[in-house]
């Protein structure tokens, strides 16, 4: 009898302040991603489509090769025309400089609205545990400033390999300047 009280005291205590009662979910922290582990040369090719869709950067990096697992620095080979016209491709243009150039396309586009890249006539040639693949391309980019270019084109040509971890990659990238528009590399040296 003499614990009635407490156990009175206890049940009240609990009992309001709703203990046993579920919460809200909470939102992410990071954006909703698409990107799959990269065990065919396929996937990789839709992993970069998606990063750029949602603009990822941490998806976009993942494209590339990393030393500690493939033994191969990832290097950029812009067009031409480009690499004379832009003072960033003096030196090797590297996984740093895309991480660079992607993080200033993120702050001068439209938020929410998706970088969009369209590739066709792709082919590849494959060797064992590399892979040569080449496309034309047409990259789409909402800008907010008007004055920079919102289309590009021209032809890609993807070196990958496949790593340690049995994932590809892409260790060497070469632009080519094909039409009359502007090429990635010109959008990437006017954003780096």
């Amino acid at each position: 009898m003499k614990y009635i009280p407490i156990i009175f005291l206890i049940l009240l205590i609990f009992g309001g302040c709703d203990l046993f009662q579920t919460r809200n979910a909470e939102m992410p922290d990071q954006p909703r991603s698409n990107y799959q582990l990269a065990v065919t040369p396929d996937i990789l090719i839709q992993n970069l489509t998606n990063s750029l869709a949602d603009v990822n950067l941490q998806n976009y990096l993942a494209c590339f090769s990393d030393t500690s697992f493939s033994g191969k620095s990832f290097l950029f080979s812009p067009s031409s025309g480009a690499a004379s016209l832009y003072p960033s491709y003096s030196s090797p243009w590297d996984k740093k400089n895309e991480s660079e150039y992607f993080t200033n396309l993120i702050a001068r586009i439209s938020s929410g609205q998706p970088v969009t890249l369209i590739t066709a006539n792709a082919n590849s040639s494959q060797q064992g545990d590399s892979l040569i693949y080449s496309a034309t391309y047409t990259i789409s980019v909402p800008f907010t400033d008007s004055s920079i270019p919102s289309l590009y084109a021209g032809d890609m040509k993807f070196y990958m390999i496949r790593d340690s971890r049995l994932v590809w990659s892409i260790y060497y990238w070469q632009d080519i300047k094909s039409t009359q528009y502007p090429s990635w590399s010109d959008l990437k040296g006017r954003l780096y």
